[in-house]
């Protein structure tokens, strides 16, 4: 087990290990306990009681968080000819639109937060599920990052807003950013509600058992806090 920092250790004395918060009172006590110098991500963790080795029972969907995520988001958008024009005119920091990008990203460049693209551009796309898929970048129907040229606008504006993908990994976790620990403690609470609803309405069918097994709140390099599954699905959205 590697070892701790004097700060970490420090922060990880305010948290009883063995206590399921509530969801208010964990995120401002994360807000608290945060001791690195920069603005640090809120993440959410889930440990879920699927079997995502099952296609029935993976778990994925997109989230539009209402207060954004506090960060610059790089949006790129693979689009040639006039659908080229409309992600330009859109706000999109990049858009591919010829070989000369593929070639760039295939050398490993990917210096984007975001990919979306245009369906005329997935048979050069496909070639780039080497680079794009082990980074989440891949553009995927199911995320809604394949689409027609006039969806661009609405699907660039949601990415810089705030717009999250998420999906369950091999071990049945899901992984969600919901803020900053700058944020107001209420906006904070806004998104991970928001968060809450969308994973609960993720819920696949086949899944059996309990399916919130656990939650848990941290911050860049900070110590976990677990949160009452109980009471987070008991939170309404109220904005």
């Amino acid at each position: 087990m590697p070892k701790r920092g004097k700060k970490y250790r420090e922060a990880l004395e305010k948290v009883d290990r063995m206590r399921l918060y509530p969801p208010q009172e964990a995120l401002k006590l994360v807000q608290e306990i945060s001791y690195v110098n920069f603005d640090a991500t809120v993440d959410t963790h889930f440990r879920l009681g699927v079997d995502p080795r099952h296609a029935d029972q993976q778990v994925r969907g997109v989230i539009l968080l209402p207060h954004g995520l506090g960060k610059t988001v790089r949006v790129l958008v693979f689009a040639a000819g006039e659908a080229d024009k409309i992600a330009q005119e859109a706000g999109a920091d990049y858009v591919a639109s010829d070989d000369e990008w593929i070639k760039k990203i295939q050398n490993g460049w990917t210096d984007f937060d975001v990919a979306i693209a245009v369906p005329e551009m997935m048979g050069k796309v496909g070639r780039l599920g080497r680079v794009l898929g082990p980074r989440g970048l891949m553009p995927n129907p199911k995320a809604g990052t394949i689409a027609p040229a006039e969806d661009l606008p609405r699907l660039i504006q949601e990415a810089k807003a705030g717009r999250v993908e998420f999906r369950t990994d091999k071990t049945a976790n899901l992984h969600i950013p919901i803020g900053k620990v700058s944020f107001p403690l209420e906006k904070l609470l806004d998104n991970f509600t928001t968060v809450i609803e969308a994973v609960k309405k993720a819920k696949p069918p086949a899944g059996k058992g309990t399916y919130m097994r656990k939650i848990t709140v941290t911050s860049s390099m900070g110590p976990g806090i677990k949160i009452d599954p109980i009471q987070a699905q008991a939170l309404e959205v109220v904005l």
